[in-house]
């Protein structure tokens, strides 16, 4: 890919209740020579209360949360016409695919926009975590590290900032974070020039799902608690190498485990066999979330593969790709489990924000979110009945509730609005944030900056409890 776009977010809050409020990019070319950036923040939308700790990690004023040039819909609106102007590109943040991506996903859900648009064809997706990760696994001196509290090297971009003698003082806004891990990526591609491309070449689903069809040995790198660990794997039978249930999840043999006295196991042994390997026999690797995989030759110089010998290896490798029962066992005990935890899920309903995974949206009203957003707005209030999803109509509504309330007819108007006032209000602990749940994480925050005396911290904690409280005032009404 010649464009990368290398991206951050900040957000009102951690959950897929919460909005992106400022985005930061860099957009740079193969070399990581900058060509282009991008710095905007929008207001909070309107009937939502924002986490006072997510506010006090980004510097968001409560001027800069509502009184902003951008509103919510208009902010969207430029960064989706931002990623439309960057593609092709491979976009990329830290931690994006495990955060901004989601956020992303579920932003652009809720705003009839379509969700997908970093990683649909021709564009593609990585981490920059998961390039480092691999990197630093290589080469422990790629990158001066700081050590975490449980003794392991610290991969946080702000840690790394520091360590190398980066200027931190603007630290969790958006575009400075994105600017970061460029510089951080550039340090890695220097010392990694001959695997930098092979760093990249997971950057799509596809190119993940031929490595794990494929027959092959390979090496892949995982953070288990806090300790950045590389593996050796090999593919399994290509008619049973992913997750049953799963689709995105596919699995490698480590190689340090002999999988010839397990082969002919009837399917309880095996589970019971398999429950007790530790570290675990199965690898798993996401194939939508860019792991990195390289060849077999670096795990190899590493123990314990480095005490086996490659004929071993590949004779193990060969057993488990030609043992269809055997992996075919392995698929019906994932399949049996992932059946088991669906049945002990909750039955309630879900609100239309939260299906977003459970049901895509209909490709005859994504091909109307275009139209949608170009027209008045009393021809998107008209619009609404195209729409053949409800979910559709139902965010089109709050949008138009939230950007153009007048135009509403009152009994739609004071629908929305209820319905806002029923979930904020609410005095059980909701998977969103309600007004309840702002007033205890603030009386926490207070206790813990009044141990620390900053008095600073306390003045922002009481300007964000006014806001609450202004939310809580005009909604107590509805």
């Amino acid at each position: 890919m010649d464009k990368i776009v290398i991206y951050d977010t900040e957000t009102t809050n951690s959950t897929i209740w919460g909005s992106i409020i400022e985005f930061g990019a860099v957009v740079v070319d193969k070399n990581l020579k900058e060509i282009g950036k991008l710095s905007i923040r929008g207001r909070m939308p309107e009937g939502e209360v924002p986490s006072g700790k997510a506010l006090l990690v980004n510097s968001t004023s409560i001027d800069l949360l509502t009184k902003g040039n951008y509103s919510h819909y208009d902010f969207l609106g430029a960064v989706e016409n931002f990623f439309t102007k960057c593609g092709p590109s491979l976009f990329m943040g830290w931690s994006n695919l495990n955060f901004d991506r989601r956020m992303f996903h579920f932003n652009f859900f809720k705003g009839n926009r379509y969700p997908y648009i970093t990683h649909s064809s021709p564009n593609q997706e990585h981490d920059g975590l998961h390039i480092t990760r691999a990197a630093q696994t290589l080469n422990s001196e790629t990158l001066k590290t700081e050590l975490t509290d449980a003794g392991n090297p610290s991969l946080a971009l702000e840690a790394l900032a520091r360590m190398q003698g980066f200027d931190t003082s603007q630290q969790h806004t958006a575009y400075h974070d994105a600017y970061t891990a460029l510089k951080v990526l550039r340090i890695v591609k220097d010392k990694h020039k001959e695997n930098w491309e092979e760093f990249l070449k997971t950057s799509t689903k596809s190119s993940v799902e031929t490595l794990l069809k494929n027959e092959g040995i390979y090496s892949i790198f995982e953070n288990v608690k806090g300790r950045n660990m590389m593996y050796l794997g090999c593919s399994l039978h290509p008619k049973h190498s992913f997750h049953p249930s799963y689709a995105s999840w596919g699995y490698l043999w480590d190689c340090r485990r002999d999988p010839e006295p397990l082969l002919d196991l009837p399917v309880n042994q095996l589970r019971d066999v398999l429950k007790k390997i530790s570290p675990k026999a199965l690898r798993v690797l996401k194939t939508n979330k860019a792991p990195v995989v390289l060849d077999k030759q670096f795990a190899l110089k590493q123990k314990p593969y480095s005490d086996l010998d490659l004929e071993t290896i590949k004779k193990r490798a060969h057993l488990v790709r030609n043992s269809e029962n055997f992996c075919k066992n392995i698929q019906t005990i994932h399949r049996e489990a992932a059946e088991e935890k669906e049945q002990t899920k909750t039955q309630e309903d879900l609100l239309p924000e939260e299906t977003l995974y459970e049901k895509f949206i209909p490709n005859k009203d994504t091909a109307l979110f275009k139209t949608w957003h170009s027209s008045s707005w009393e021809d998107k209030l008209r619009m609404l009945d195209k729409f053949t999803d409800k979910r559709c109509s139902w965010f089109g509504q709050k949008i138009i509730y939230q950007e153009a309330p007048h135009i509403l007819p009152p009994d739609l108007y004071k629908n929305i609005k209820s319905e806002i006032a029923r979930r904020i209000l609410s005095k059980n602990r909701e998977k969103w944030q309600t007004i309840g749940m702002a007033y205890q994480e603030i009386d926490t925050l207070r206790d813990q900056a009044s141990n620390r005396d900053d008095e600073e911290e306390l003045k922002k904690l009481d300007e964000i409890n006014e806001f609450i409280m202004s939310i809580e005032k005009k909604y107590e009404i509805a």
